[in-house]
């Protein structure tokens, strides 16, 4: 997924044979795709959400994909990040994408209600948006609850509780945030890890929040440039791939403290961060790696693109031992 040297973007679409990876089709549009998520739609019926330079979010079905299915014009700028929840789970809401664009909006779409958005965070009137370059859903464990986390170009990382329509905790990183994800959406908000420019990355323990410490994070530094992106293995929360500027990935484990809640003086609960261990690691281009996605059927199955414009699949092995 991504442009032409035309001007126009493209989604292929491959699948795997005994022989590799085989292309079943392609469709081509007006502007280049920037992001994309099936995490929406169900097994069923498998709808990509698409987000792309002109500001569009479009659903595609990918039997005929003449005209989408849903398409909103809303955001005035790139959409730079896209997720959805609740396309595979019942009892946990209603399946929603939420988009983050150059223009410093975030904005929340049902796409059963037509061009407007179900909730939506600007910035502050009279001030100049920062670009949103992240986002991801998180403690989607019930009908009623469901949070945000968005990350911008000057290291801001907000939550957004959408039951409450209000931001519920903020925190600069200094850096660019570029990539974020919860270990898992439709659970009660356990842990959030966020990747940033200068080779930074923050696990945070979002499960116990203190009114002024926030929440207990670690931070590791890793890959030598941009970190690219964040996934967590389905079959196990407590690990999870990122991907480096420099073509490399590293595979991550999270080791809980022996307890993960402290008082302190004044008899409040403040969450205690744990360690990362670096499990595995190795380079697959000389181009950055900027997508990467784990298979949830099969252990250890995995595919990456690369600037290099060569789309890899990967096995991992071992995983059941840690």
């Amino acid at each position: 997924m991504g442009g032409k040297s035309n001007g126009a973007g493209i989604v292929e679409i491959y699948s795997l044979t005994g022989e590799g990876l085989e292309k079943q089709t392609e469709f081509c549009k007006k502007d280049y795709f920037k992001c994309a998520t099936f995490d929406a739609s169900s097994l069923r019926n498998r709808h990509l959400a698409t987000g792309d330079f002109g500001g569009r979010l479009q659903v595609w079905d990918l039997e005929d994909t003449f005209v989408p299915v849903y398409m909103t014009t809303k955001h005035s700028q790139v959409i730079n990040s896209i997720d959805g929840v609740s396309g595979r789970n019942s009892g946990c809401g209603a399946p929603e994408i939420v988009t983050g664009s150059r223009d410093g909006s975030v904005m929340v779409w049902d796409v059963r209600q037509k061009e407007h958005p179900v909730a939506k965070f600007l910035p502050v009137e009279g001030n100049t948006g920062r670009d949103c370059w992240a986002v991801a859903f998180g403690n989607a464990y019930n009908n009623e609850e469901r949070v945000i986390a968005a990350g911008y170009d000057n290291g801001d990382i907000k939550l957004f509780d959408l039951k409450m329509n209000a931001v519920r905790w903020c925190k600069c990183v200094k850096n660019g945030v570029v990539g974020l994800q919860f270990d898992r959406r439709d659970i009660q908000m356990n842990k959030l890890v966020a990747t940033t420019l200068e080779s930074k990355l923050y696990c945070f323990d979002v499960r116990t929040q203190h009114p002024k410490k926030g929440f207990a994070y670690v931070t590791e530094k890793a890959h030598d440039s941009t970190i690219w992106s964040v996934k967590h293995l389905p079959q196990n929360r407590e690990i999870f791939m990122t991907t480096g500027g420099a073509g490399s990935l590293c595979l991550w484990k999270y080791n809980y403290p022996d307890k993960r809640v402290e008082k302190d003086s004044d008899d409040i609960s403040y969450g205690v961060a744990g360690e990362l261990s670096l499990l595995q690691n190795c380079t697959l281009s000389d181009q950055p790696i900027t997508g990467f996605d784990w298979c949830v059927d099969k252990q250890g199955l995995a595919v990456a693109s690369a600037f290099d414009q060569t789309v890899r699949v990967l096995i991992t092995t071992k995983l059941n031992l840690q």
